[in-house]
């Protein structure tokens, strides 16, 4: 056994939605992939693919993304952070998205939000932090599932479902 061993601090969990404490630092980043759903993608895919049909008739190029490609998701950056409180216990939750580096710095008295994730193996999930140093309240940001499909699909697929509505309208009318 080695010496570093002997003085691992030791992590905590925190299960309070709120924590307050010492900042001690940003770990190693990494990405993560968030999943679209099947029923949401398909729907997506579908009304887009009318439009994009639409737009091949009239020898416009659409914008064509497969299915696959649709559901995998965007990727996030996931940060590690670690908070200490008053009784010198250590704390780490985990950061999805970014805030400004320059935010918080070591040792500066912060305010955390905290939401439990689906992954109970997982810390909790950073939603918002005051830093009370500076009084700077500051929430990152991720990319969310709609932001990723981007705005060209989803026009194409508002289209998709206004010409689906209208020929399903005639038919019956």
């Amino acid at each position: 056994m080695d010496d570093t061993e002997l003085h691992r601090e030791r992590i905590l969990r925190h299960v309070s939605p709120i924590i307050t404490g010492r900042f001690v630092g940003f770990q190693t980043s990494y990405t993560r992939e968030v999943r679209i759903g099947r029923p949401v993608a398909i729907a997506v895919f579908l009304t887009a693919g009318i439009a994009q049909l639409l737009a091949s008739l009239f020898r416009m190029k659409p914008a064509r993304r497969s299915l696959k490609e649709l559901r995998k998701g965007p990727e996030f950056l996931v940060t590690p952070v670690r908070l200490r409180d008053d009784l010198g216990q250590t704390y780490e939750i985990e950061m999805h998205g970014q805030l400004p580096q320059s935010a918080l710095h070591r040792g500066d008295l912060v305010q955390v939000r905290t939401q439990p994730q689906a992954d109970p193996q997982l810390p909790v999930r950073l939603m918002q932090v005051v830093n009370l140093t500076t009084m700077q309240p500051l929430t990152p940001r991720i990319p969310t599932q709609w932001s990723h499909m981007g705005p060209v699909m989803l026009l194409q697929a508002a289209v998709g479902v206004f010409v689906a509505g209208a020929v399903i309208a005639v038919w019956l009318g």
